[in-house]
């Protein structure tokens, strides 16, 4: 709880200060408060289940990433029938995700060094489906920093190239998925659409981007960086057919 002392320091830190006979009202306001926080914070996260097993990946040397598209790879394997080979809708199929999903155990930066060490507990909803479908997870794809540009230039971790042309914009702000699939180094790749970041790099490394009816693909376990109002994520792949495939 909030003592006097900390309540007038914490003020005079601010620049402003609280007349002694006004302290008492203030802390009936603030320590309730901190009490239903420290409440919340005992209670159990009731995690769900991580179902696929996983390492936390590896991120790759500069020769094994020339366009800087990847933040970090792994090899997670989706459902497998009883003879271990894939099984479902996305059998074999490859997928990045672009570095603001959720990935249980596997880093996320969503392009921006604020984030750095951040490592989710849980998969994203999208993450589950894909691996239900006999999918595999490939990695995670460079974005812009936290998702807000329409360039190729501003993830924390140096600007990812257009695998066309490297002097030429990626686009964003799922800059290194584009690119992945442009490059052919995986399948499809799971984007995230606010203002165009699907629909703007796809256009840049000619693909198919897709940004789905709002509320068709779940949100959930995704961060969203504009407003969950507008935020989408949907499949990216070389062709109409594997991205219609996807869906």
């Amino acid at each position: 709880k909030m003592s006097p002392d900390n309540l007038q320091s914490t003020a005079k830190s601010l620049g402003f200060e609280i007349a002694p006979g006004d302290v008492d009202e203030y802390l009936s306001i603030i320590n309730p408060a901190f009490d239903a926080y420290a409440a919340v914070d005992h209670m159990p996260d009731f995690l769900p289940e991580v179902k696929y097993p996983r390492t936390s990946g590896i991120q790759p040397t500069a020769n094994e990433n020339p366009l800087n598209a990847w933040y970090v790879k792994t090899d997670i394997v989706g459902a497998v029938d009883k003879d271990g080979e894939p099984k479902g809708i996305l059998s074999g199929q490859s997928v990045v995700l672009k570095d603001n999903i959720c990935l249980s155990g596997v880093p996320m930066t969503s392009g921006s060094a604020v984030l750095e060490g951040y490592t989710p507990d849980v998969d994203a909803t999208v993450v589950e489906r894909i691996l239900d479908a006999g999918g595999r997870i490939a990695g995670k794809a460079h974005c812009e920093d936290l998702c807000f540009s329409g360039g190729s230039h501003t993830s924390a971790k140096g600007p990812v190239l257009n695998p066309h042309n490297v002097d030429h914009s990626a686009g964003g702000s799922s800059s290194g998925s584009a690119a992945l699939v442009a490059a052919g180094e995986v399948d499809m790749a799971i984007g995230g659409d606010q203002g165009g970041s699907i629909r703007i790099p796809a256009a840049f490394c000619g693909i198919v981007g897709l940004k789905p009816t709002y509320g068709l693909v779940p949100y959930s376990g995704v961060m969203g960086d504009l407003l969950h109002s507008v935020d989408h994520c949907g499949p990216m792949t070389n062709n109409v057919v594997s991205n219609a495939h996807s869906r």
